[in-house]
């Protein structure tokens, strides 16, 4: 099947690689020409683990291919929509780039004499999707459900794991606006070993929003138990631990620490308040959850001991989890803007994102290692959980400032944890 897809940013090109392993050939469109033919070279834009080696794989194939060019998807019976939508100022949804890509691909469907179908895989609001496609309807002259089919179809991809939670997926929920595209997506989807979930678009849209404020509001709580543990000298992983063994509750996503960042959950919580609050609902419940997560960094900032000032600080870790080189909304830009501000003099390193934080924070000292990062420094702040830095042998002599519970106390350093 020949498969288009629309922005080759982290989603789309996660699933764009992702269908041409599994035999299609895919169309890749994206406006930035310098991502086009790094993908055309084999070589991925972004850091992901396995996805260079399952991108040179489909290249070499000539099962994917990427272009500029909309005109590219005009043979293509499905193409999935995969572009931003970005947080306005006041939280809401951005929909600029979905009404551009959707403009630019009615003006080359316009003609396409066979029945196709739009599959909306942004993260975008309830409602949103019949609206857009009520708008691509009638630029293309083209009828929903006779001429094209509609499903939003949300991704789930944890950065860090995008390859394998394409591959293997705990469910693929499937938003049809009919009961042809229902079957469509499930015949294109044959040999995913995961319950589907077929359900309305406005319900698909829901469930993801809904999942990831979930997943942000456990991570708030653990912190908010894991401020608490600290006062009373109790270990919070030892209390996640016990609360785990509940099958009702599960271990995943108690892990306490400096807070959560991304692309995804800062992002939908605040659209989803903004979304609620035009329709008359208050989340008090998520409204928490955001203001325990812009504080928790910066509870670092707490455990000092001796003034800042003149101080010199390593930071460990910028991206805003291990596995990836993504710094949109990483703890470590609140905590090393309050650093300098503090006058601390700052030496900062991370694996894979040095290049994405420079913007955030330009006059700070990039170390090409951790362990020339600590070695000029009288304290460190781990803000990332990268293995590299769990040798406990890196900060002898050091005073430490744990985020992300990476190392354990130890006679060699002064050690100050920040949830336990």
């Amino acid at each position: 099947m020949k498969i288009g897809v629309v922005g080759a940013g982290y989603v789309g090109l996660v699933t764009a690689t992702g269908l041409a392993s599994r035999g299609h050939d895919v169309v890749c469109v994206d406006v930035q020409s310098e991502r086009v033919a790094s993908i055309n070279a084999a070589q991925a834009p972004l850091f992901e683990p396995g996805l260079d080696a399952m991108l040179g794989e489909s290249v070499r194939q000539s099962r994917l291919s990427a272009s500029t060019d909309y005109a590219s998807l005009h043979d293509c019976t499905v193409v999935f929509i995969c572009v931003g939508t970005p947080s306005r100022p006041d939280g809401s949804m951005e929909e600029g780039q979905l009404h551009r890509a959707l403009s630019r691909l009615a003006d080359v469907f316009r003609n396409k004499p066979d029945r196709f179908f739009l599959v909306m895989k942004s993260t975008v609001l309830p409602g949103t999707t019949r609206r857009l496609m009520d708008d691509f309807q009638k630029r293309c002259g083209k009828k929903g459900g006779t001429d094209f089919g509609i499903c939003v179809n949300p991704e789930f991809l944890r950065e860090g794991r995008a390859v394998h939670d394409f591959q293997h997926p705990d469910r693929i929920i499937l938003g049809c606006s009919d009961t042809d595209s229902s079957a469509f997506m499930q015949e294109l989807y044959a040999g995913f070993d995961c319950p589907f979930f077929c359900t309305t678009p406005e319900t698909a849209e829901m469930i993801k929003y809904a999942s990831n404020a979930f997943l942000a509001t456990k991570i708030s709580f653990i912190n908010e138990i894991g401020n608490l543990c600290k006062s009373q000298r109790i270990d919070v992983y030892d209390v996640a631990s016990g609360m785990g063994l509940d099958s009702r509750i599960s271990p995943h996503f108690l892990n306490a620490g400096a807070g959560f960042g991304g692309s995804c959950f800062p992002k939908d919580v605040r659209a989803l308040m903004v979304h609620a609050q035009k329709s008359g609902c208050d989340l008090k419940l998520l409204d928490a959850v955001m203001a325990v997560n812009e504080r928790q960094p910066l509870r670092l900032l707490d455990l000092v001991v001796q003034p800042l000032g003149g101080q010199r600080v390593a930071v460990l870790g910028l991206a805003f989890k291990p596995g990836t080189d993504d710094v949109r909304e990483s703890p470590a830009i609140a905590l090393v803007k309050a650093l300098e501000d503090a006058g601390a003099q700052v030496t900062a390193y991370d694996p894979k994102a040095v290049a994405n934080f420079k913007s955030f924070a330009p006059n700070v000292r990039y170390a090409s290692s951790a362990r020339e990062a600590i070695a000029g420094s009288d304290s460190v702040f781990i803000v990332t959980d990268w293995d590299e830095f769990k040798d406990p042998m890196l900060y002898a002599g050091k005073r430490v400032y744990d985020g992300r519970r990476v190392i354990r106390p130890s006679s060699e350093y002064e050690y100050h944890g920040l949830c336990w």
